[in-house]
């Protein structure tokens, strides 16, 4: 009797600790809520565009959602630049996101509205797509996914209230920031009616830029990441029509950053080039700034994603390592 009723104990500390086990690997790590001196999340973006890689798509999906992240961010074009901007498409997405476990943070990108007046796409009033977008994809405080986390939005300030997709969170005193600056010269120079979007939206970036910076030099942070769609094109001059619509925000974030003195990192898509460089220089002193790095996400045709390391105890305390989904190698 004495043995049967130890083997019961130990069976019933055995299911305890295998359900501590699964309780804690469910809890968001990475959040504020939790305290942590290295944590993971994944970024991914300029996917999926077609058929094909909507099945690719769902093996990324399992394979993210078997590793432990904190959340996942997608940087913008959730389709490619000649997929109709249709609401059906727009909710698929939406429904395609949620299938996440992790909190998924969306940025928009030029694919989903600056774009969609082209005739391949359906040709749409792209802000009347703008503003689809932000009744589907940010309504509320949460992000997306199964599980989710805590988001400020701009909007919250009744001056700048129509841009909800204009995003923050802190992780365990790690800023993130998104904006929305899309490809497309971030739909500046093509219309009056265009110009006049891009004038009032590149004001509220700004504003929303060095408020995260000044949240973050205020909280002692180690670090801050931006996230955006838009290559905005370090490598162009000033005066190239493929960068004016950047000039601002380039200008503003070489300001910030040199202030911050501590690692930046501007996470973008759009160029489907995957990489990991230092391209900022300073406008005066033409040396190039250290403590900002760019990280280009993978996109359309791979259909892979990276996983990022906030390590505290890392001089860089941001690192990036590619996430290569088997299932989606193309045979050679």
């Amino acid at each position: 009797m004495r043995r049967s009723r130890q083997f019961i104990w130990v069976a019933l500390l055995s299911m305890l600790l295998v359900g501590l086990v699964s309780w804690l690997e469910a809890q968001p790590f990475g959040n504020e809520s939790v305290a942590a001196t290295k944590f993971d999340f994944g970024l991914i973006g300029d996917l999926p565009y077609n058929p094909e890689q909507e099945g690719k798509f769902q093996n990324l999906i399992q394979d993210m959602n078997k590793t432990r992240l904190a959340f996942i961010v997608h940087d913008g074009d959730f389709k490619s630049g000649s997929t109709l901007c249709t609401d059906e498409t727009f909710y698929q997405r939406y429904n395609l996101f949620n299938t996440f476990v992790h909190p998924f943070i969306f940025v928009p990108g030029d694919n989903e509205w600056t774009d969609c007046h082209r005739a391949n796409n359906g040709g749409y009033d792209p802000l009347e797509r703008l503003a689809k977008l932000r009744e589907i994809f940010f309504q509320g405080n949460q992000s997306q996914g199964k599980r989710t986390i805590a988001l400020t939005r701009q909007s919250n300030d009744p001056q700048y209230s129509k841009f909800r997709e204009n995003v923050r969170w802190i992780s365990n005193n790690i800023v993130f920031v998104g904006l929305n600056i899309p490809g497309s010269n971030n739909n500046f120079g093509r219309t009056p009616e265009a110009d006049a979007e891009y004038q009032e939206r590149n004001a509220a970036n700004l504003a929303w830029l060095r408020e995260g910076f000044a949240i973050a030099q205020r909280n002692g942070s180690k670090g801050i990441m931006l996230v955006i769609q838009a290559n905005p094109g370090f490598e162009l001059a000033p005066t190239d029509p493929n960068r004016t619509g950047y000039n601002d925000f380039l200008a503003a974030l070489e300001a910030e950053t040199v202030a911050f003195k501590k690692p930046v990192v501007l996470v973008h898509g759009d160029s489907h080039y995957f990489r990991i460089d230092k391209p900022l220089v300073g406008s005066r002193s033409q040396s190039r700034i250290e403590n900002f790095t760019r990280v280009e996400t993978f996109g359309s045709p791979d259909v892979h994603w990276l996983r990022a390391t906030v390590d505290f105890k890392d001089p860089n305390l941001f690192s990036f390592q590619q996430e290569i989904v088997e299932q989606n190698l193309v045979a050679h």
